[in-house]
């Protein structure tokens, strides 16, 4: 075999180790990220309430009472806090109420959503609701 072919050859193979290793390592750094994500993310669930017009002071007590109540019975929430809007910007469009629950995966929201005492909640906020937003999302460092 002459010298041209035997560098082509060592090229050749020189190269395909290189596409492999490359490839080796991308594939264990995206096992990676992955991990981490799994790890350090969690499943955030943000709900605004808007009340109907009159909706007297003891009701809006009522509703709050319950939908803090939930992490108490429900064993999937992480975690559980609330409070009322404050921004000074005036772009809440009548949304006055913010609770913010945490799940470590989508199955435990799966649970939550139809879960009865969820449902029970729904029965003490409906009468009072005039708008509801609801936004999920995984937290992203």
């Amino acid at each position: 075999m002459n010298t041209k072919k035997i560098s082509l050859v060592l090229f050749i193979a020189f190269a395909a180790l290189v596409c492999i290793s490359a490839t080796w390592k991308y594939n264990e750094d995206e096992t990676k990220a992955k991990i981490t994500m799994a790890n350090d993310s969690v499943l955030r669930h943000v709900v605004l309430f808007k009340f109907k017009d009159g909706t007297s002071s003891e009701n809006i007590k009522k509703v709050e009472a319950a939908f803090s109540a939930l992490p108490s019975k429900i064993a999937q929430i992480k975690d559980y806090e609330w409070g009322l809007n404050n921004s000074p910007e005036g772009l809440e469009k009548g949304f006055t109420h913010c609770f913010f629950l945490t799940f470590n995966s989508e199955e435990d929201r799966a649970i939550y959503l139809p879960h009865p005492d969820h449902k029970a909640f729904g029965d003490v906020l409906g009468p009072h609701l005039d708008d509801v937003l609801v936004v999920d999302y995984w937290t992203k460092n």
